[in-house]
C-alpha cells in the first residue's frame, strides 16, 4: 500500500513524483553498498544538484528556483520516503539563508550561482564544538581581526559533509565572551572556502559513527581568510545563525515524516503479506495497533510540518511550530521505526531488508540538530513562561 500525501498544490505534487522517479534510479541496493562502505552519495547528489533540487531556494537571478521552503521540505521528505537518504545533501538547504538573508550583493553573486549549478558544494556547518556542544555562546573557535583577514583558530566536531563540501558555513568568536555584555553577542559567521583553507592550516579527522552520515572533526590553525567573507556584521552572528533554526528543524522535520512514511509502507505490507500460524501477522491486533498509532502521530506531525513552513514563508514568528514540528517528527519515525522493527521481527535485522539501516538512521533525530530535551526546554520557557532551565 501507499500512503496519500496531503493536498499541497500541483506544483508540490510534480516536485514529489519527480524526486520518486530519480531516487527509483538508486535502489535499496545502492544505499546497502554505501553504507557497508561507510562511502558518500556522491552519483545521488550529483542528480539532485543536476535536476536543480539542491537550489530550490535560491533565487533565479542567482539560477535557483526561488521556491518556498515548502517545496525544499517536500524535496527532503520524499527522498527519505524512498528509502534514500537526505543527509548527504540538507545542509545546503537550510544553511542556505544565512548567505540570503545576510549576505551582501557582492557574495551572493560571487557562490549562489556556482552552488545552483552544482559547481559549488555548500554542504558543510562549522558550529558545534567539542566542549560547548549545544551552548552554541560558549565556543572556542576564534576569528582574530588582522588587516584584510581574519585568522581562524579552534576546533568543530560533527561538522558532516566536510569532505565532500567546498564552502563551509562558520560560527566563530571575534569578541572574547568576557568582553560583552551579552553572552550570544561577539559570535560572527563566515564563509570559508575549504579548498584553500585545506592548503593553510585546516584539517579534517573523518568520525566513525553508527550510521553512514560522512561526519567529522574540523580543525582550524592559524587559517587565514578574506575579510570579504564575513557575512553581515560582525559580533551579530548568533542572530544570523538562530534565524536559519527554524529552517532547519522545519526540513529536518520533513525528513522524519517522510522516514515515518518509509517504516509504515514496509510494515504494513510485509504484516499483510507475512503468513504464521495460517494467518497473516497482520490480522492480529497486537501487530496492527503500533503501526496504526505511528501512522496516527505521523500525521500529526506532518501537519505540524506544514503549518510551520507556512509560518516560516510569511516571515511569522515560528519558533513555536519549528520546534515542535521537529520534535514530534522524530517521534513519530522512531515510533514507526520500532513498529517496523517488531513486525518484522529477526528479519527486521537483516540487512537485504533496509529496516536496520534505517532505523539506525532516524534514531539520529531525537538527538540532531537538537535534542528533544532542548525542544522541550524552549517550549516551556519560551511558550509556556516558565523559568529558564540552563
Amino acid at each position: 500500500m501507499e500512503l496519500k500525501d496531503l493536498d499541497q498544490g500541483e506544483e508540490i505534487v510534480q516536485i514529489r513524483q519527480s524526486i520518486a522517479k530519480l531516487c527509483r534510479e538508486y535502489p535499496a541496493e545502492y544505499w546497502r553498498k554505501l553504507d557497508r562502505e561507510n562511502a558518500y552519495p556522491t552519483e545521488f547528489v550529483n542528480a539532485l544538484s543536476e535536476g536543480g533540487y539542491l537550489s530550490v531556494l535560491i533565487p533565479e537571478e542567482f539560477g535557483g528556483s526561488g521556491l518556498p521552503l515548502s517545496a525544499a521540505a517536500a524535496i527532503l521528505e520524499e527522498i527519505q520516503r524512498a528509502g534514500a537518504n537526505g543527509a548527504a545533501c540538507h545542509a545546503q538547504m537550510y544553511i542556505m539563508g544565512a548567505l540570503l538573508r545576510h549576505g551582501n550583493q557582492a557574495q551572493k553573486e560571487k557562490y549562489l550561482p556556482g552552488i545552483a549549478s552544482g559547481e559549488l558544494r555548500l554542504q558543510a556547518f562549522g558550529v558545534t564544538e567539542p566542549t560547548s556542544g549545544t551552548d552554541t555562546s560558549s565556543i572556542k573557535t576564534t576569528a582574530r581581526r588582522d588587516g584584510d583577514h581574519y585568522i581562524i583558530n579552534g576546533q568543530k566536531v560533527w561538522t558532516s559533509r566536510a569532505e565532500y563540501s567546498d564552502l563551509m558555513l562558520l560560527l566563530a568568536r571575534t569578541t572574547p565572551k568576557e568582553q560583552v555584555s551579552k553572552r550570544t553577542d561577539g559570535l560572527s559567521v563566515f564563509i570559508v572556502d575549504m579548498r584553500e583553507a585545506l592548503k593553510a592550516g585546516m584539517t579534517i579527522k573523518p568520525i566513525r559513527t553508527m550510521m553512514n552520515h560522512s561526519t567529522t572533526e574540523v580543525f582550524f590553525e592559524n587559517v587565514r581568510i578574506p575579510a570579504e567573507n564575513l557575512i553581515g556584521e560582525e559580533g551579530k552572528g548568533f542572530r544570523y545563525i538562530l534565524s536559519g533554526m527554524n529552517a532547519e528543524r522545519i526540513l529536518i522535520a520533513a525528513e522524519c515524516v517522510g522516514d515515518a512514511k518509509w517504516f509504515i509502507e514496509k510494515a504494513s505490507g510485509y504484516a499483510s503479506e507475512r503468513q504464521v500460524f495460517g494467518r497473516p501477522i497482520g490480522q492480529n491486533q497486537g501487530v496492527q495497533f503500533p503501526i496504526a498509532r505511528a501512522y496516527a502521530q505521523m500525521r500529526a506531525a506532518e501537519l505540524m510540518v506544514r503549518e510551520a513552513a507556512q509560518r516560516f514563508e510569511a516571515g511569522q514568528d515560528c519558533g513555536e511550530q519549528a520546534n515542535i514540528a521537529k520534535m514530534l517528527a522524530a517521534e513519530a519515525s522512531w515510533a514507526a521505526a520500532e513498529a517496523c522493527v517488531q513486525t518484522h521481527g529477526g528479519f527486521a535485522f537483516a540487512e537485504e531488508y533496509d529496516v536496520e539501516r534505517k532505523f539506525r538512521e532516524t534514531r539520529l533525530y531525537q538527538v540532531a540538530p537538537i535534542s528533544t530535551n532542548l525542544i522541550l526546554s524552549y517550549i516551556s520557557e519560551h511558550v509556556l513562561g516558565m523559568p529558564r532551565s540552563y
